[in-house]
């Protein structure tokens, strides 16, 4: 049940996650509100994600995104988290975010330890990048939906 939903169009706020994203990993992620990961289709296959991404108005950028249960940290919650591939001055609360994800890079499994859950997300943003350059890819970066107001449209709507 991947690619059936690909590429999928989503927007909401940006709230606080669990906190470890930028600290323990040193990987910021954005993480969506509990109301949009549970608007997402409940047949999507949890795993890492690539897409782009754009905040506010701002510009669109590469993203990985992760969407599930996070074995490592034993997670009650499923969540939707997406790490933008772009050096932001500063934290983005309370903004919408626009994502369009448009492929699956692997599904989420637990790690023996936190090097190799870095080493892992750092494998996965090295694959969004040579991803996200193929042609059919980049037209997704142009798609009106980063251009729309924030109210027209939102999960696939």
């Amino acid at each position: 049940a991947v690619m059936r939903h690909l590429p999928y169009f989503c927007r909401g706020e940006v709230v606080k996650g669990f906190g470890r994203g930028s600290k323990e990993l040193g990987i910021p992620t954005a993480n969506f509100s509990e109301q949009v990961v549970e608007s997402f289709p409940s047949d999507i296959s949890t795993g890492i994600y690539y897409g782009w991404a754009c905040v506010g108005n701002g510009d669109v950028h590469k993203m990985v995104l992760s969407i599930g249960w996070n074995p490592f940290y034993k997670n009650i919650k499923k969540s939707v988290e997406a790490h933008i591939i772009h050096t932001f001055k500063e934290d983005f609360y309370g903004e919408i975010l626009s994502i369009v994800i448009t492929g699956y890079i692997r599904p989420e499994r637990n790690f023996d330890s936190l090097e190799a859950l870095i080493s892992a997300i750092h494998e996965d943003i090295e694959e969004a990048k040579r991803q996200l350059d193929l042609p059919d890819q980049l037209k997704l970066k142009e798609d009106n939906f980063f251009h729309m107001p924030e109210s027209k449209i939102v999960n696939n709507h």
